[in-house]
């Protein structure tokens, strides 16, 4: 039985080839691990406010020196970083947007990424502080970046790569539907994506 944590970043609802690549690994999942439970967040609709003088200085104090304007403006970053916390696994659903993550993921991450709670640097050097997490990255693109001379120019896998890792969580697995903008490619995209699913 694990607890695992869904992040939807797709706008394109049930058309999302990202958001239907990380149900079928939960459901993948769920078949391995009997009674598992799901908590979803769609950073869409979640709408992360992108940082404002507010938060950076929050960040900055110990949770008992918040003033009420900062605990109200921390109450979205704080949900998203105990829903990490509290997760044994993590899906993360990431449409390909011109080259990398969408920018509702981006302002997930930048809530997520917090000095004293998702890391730390007591030790003289960046610690995370989420280990013992299973991560797996759903990614889809119209075109192909896993191989060829178009795998340079996706810069989505390896900046969450980096990130995730940074809050500690390195056992990363990346599945992909790629390609569902290529003619002679889209006809079994989505297909061929979904079967490379093995957990």
């Amino acid at each position: 039985m694990k607890k695992i944590l869904h992040i939807i970043s797709s706008p394109r609802r049930e058309e999302s080839n990202s958001t239907l690549l990380g149900k079928s690994i939960i459901e993948k999942l769920q078949a391995q691990h009997p009674g598992s439970t799901v908590v979803t967040n769609n950073v869409v609709d979640k709408n992360y406010l992108p940082l404002q003088p507010v938060h950076v200085t929050a960040y900055k104090l110990p949770d008992e020196s918040h003033t009420p304007e900062q605990r109200k403006a921390l109450q979205n970053s704080d949900e998203a970083v105990a829903q990490l916390f509290h997760a044994d696994i993590v899906v993360i659903s990431i449409p390909l947007y011109n080259f990398n993550i969408p920018a509702a993921l981006k302002g997930w991450v930048d809530h997520v990424v917090r000095g004293g709670k998702t890391f730390s640097y007591q030790a003289g050097r960046p610690e995370g502080l989420l280990t013992g997490r299973k991560v797996y990255l759903a990614i889809a693109s119209n075109g192909v970046y896993s191989d060829g001379p178009m795998k340079p120019m996706d810069h989505a896998e390896p900046y969450m790569r980096f990130i995730l890792g940074f809050m500690g969580m390195t056992d990363i697995t990346t599945y992909r539907i790629e390609g569902s903008g290529m003619a002679g490619v889209m006809e079994t995209a989505v297909k061929k994506g979904l079967e490379s699913v093995l957990i």
